[in-house]
Parts: structure tokens; C-alpha cells; sequence
């Protein structure tokens, strides 16, 4: 088996047990345990596991969203490719919800030339960047404003979206996780990410791969609830397979 091959195994295997010793290790793959040290060093390096004395865990926590300007400039190219592909699902005549975010704004970026295009959202930033698009009419939800990322949120936002139908619902998120789906460090934002996968034909979620396979503390909706995940071609593929053995279309850009 070759090392790039056996890291992938490794991964995946802690990630299913959760945690796993180097001598467990070292057997499970039929390696000396220098090389299962070598290959943890090298695993840790890259952000997918943490290792403890004598073995490794599993620690891939989002315990809380950073600031809207702080998350701008991160992972930016990816941002703009995975905001370009999300637009060119959207066809002329749908209505359609964008969620608040830093990657969401960029799917607006790339709608403003579109026609009979009705576009609800939470967020002022993506109010603001198609207020000049002649073809696209905007509603807001209404709530209350959060200064630092211009989202509106609460309960004026939850009755708004209750009342809705719409064709697609682009969604952002911290954290999406094979297992328990997409989720979120905030219990206040929850229930606007329900209430706009509720409202929509299609759900389709956005997320760069520092997003993919993470867990934080509320569960916001079931991967079953997800048609399309669009992430950079930056993600592993150990932790994109998940997703597709799941039947979710997943497109890496």
C-alpha cells in the first residue's frame, strides 16, 4: 500500500472509531509503528487529526463563527468559484432564498445581469449587491439587524421564511458533517437556515473545504435534506466520499 494511500485509510478510520492507538494502528494497516508516527506526523501537519501520547483523535470542532470581516478574505478564490457555479444553477424566473455569508454574497455577485429573477434574503450585503440589478427583485425578510455581518435574524425572520415557497435555497454553513449533517456553533441562527431549507424545492448548500466534515454544537438539518454541496477542489477526498455515498451531488470547482 502506498503512504498517500494508507494516510487516506488512516484518516478514514479514525474518523469511524473515533480515536485509535499507534500499536491498533500498526496492526490494522501491517506497518512497523515508526511508520504510523511518521504518517500521524504528517496527518496532524494538514489539520485532520490531533495527535495525543500514543495515538491519535479525532478533533475537528467548530466552536464558534468568526466575524464576518475576519471570514471574508479566507479561502477567498474558492469563495468566488464555489459563489460562480452556485449562479449558474439559478435559471431565469426562479425565486430563490440566499442565506447570509461570505460565500453566499458571491453567489449575488453573479446574478445581477440575470432577468425575472426574484431573490429573497437575511442579509443586507446581498440586498445591497443586487439593488442595481434591473432583472432581479429583491425582498428582505426583515429582523434584526447584526451590525457586524449585516444578517437580519430572530423572530420577524422565522415568519417570513414560515410563509415562503420557493425553487432553491442556497445555504451557508461553518460546519457540515457526513454523519449529522449540516450544523451550527449558534443556537439563534438555527432555526432562519430551517425555516429557508423548509421553503425550498432544492436545497443546495455552500460551503468551503475548511467546512467539510466538521461538527459543532446544534444540528441544523439532516444531509437527507441536502440536494447539491458545492465546495472548492481544495477538499480530500476522504472527506467528500461521504457525501456522495449519501446521494448528495456534490460539485468540487
Amino acid at each position: 500500500m502506498l503512504a498517500a494511500e494508507r494516510k487516506l485509510r488512516i484518516v478514514e478510520y479514525v474518523r469511524q472509531h473515533r480515536t485509535a492507538s499507534v500499536s491498533v494502528l500498526a496492526k490494522e494497516f501491517g506497518v512497523h509503528e515508526a511508520t504510523i508516527r511518521r504518517d500521524l506526523a504528517e496527518v496532524e501537519q494538514e489539520g485532520l487529526l490531533k495527535r495525543t501520547h500514543g495515538g491519535v483523535i479525532v478533533e475537528r470542532l467548530t466552536p464558534n463563527e468568526p466575524s464576518f470581516n475576519e471570514r471574508t478574505n479566507v479561502a477567498l478564490d474558492q469563495k468566488m468559484r464555489i459563489g460562480k457555479m452556485a449562479a449558474s444553477l439559478v435559471e431565469d424566473g426562479d425565486h430563490i432564498i440566499i442565506d447570509s455569508g461570505t460565500t453566499t454574497l458571491h453567489i449575488a455577485k453573479n446574478l445581477v445581469n440575470r432577468s425575472n429573477l426574484t431573490v429573497v434574503t437575511n442579509d443586507i450585503n446581498v440586498a445591497a449587491e443586487l439593488r442595481d440589478a434591473p432583472g432581479v427583485k429583491v425582498t428582505v425578510t426583515g429582523g434584526e439587524l447584526y451590525p457586524s455581518s449585516f444578517m437580519l435574524n430572530g423572530m420577524f425572520t422565522d415568519h417570513v421564511l414560515r410563509s415562503l415557497h420557493v425553487s432553491k435555497a442556497f445555504i451557508g454553513t461553518p460546519a457540515i458533517h457526513p454523519k449529522h449533517g449540516l450544523m451550527h456553533p449558534e443556537a439563534q441562527l438555527v432555526l432562519a437556515k430551517q425555516g429557508m431549507i423548509a421553503a425550498a424545492q432544492e436545497v443546495i448548500v455552500v460551503a468551503d473545504d475548511t467546512k467539510i466534515g466538521k461538527l459543532s454544537l446544534y444540528k441544523v438539518a439532516p444531509n437527507s435534506s441536502i440536494h447539491t454541496l458545492i465546495t472548492g477542489k481544495e477538499v480530500a477526498e476522504y472527506d467528500i466520499k461521504p457525501f456522495h455515498d449519501t446521494g448528495i451531488n456534490v460539485i468540487t470547482v
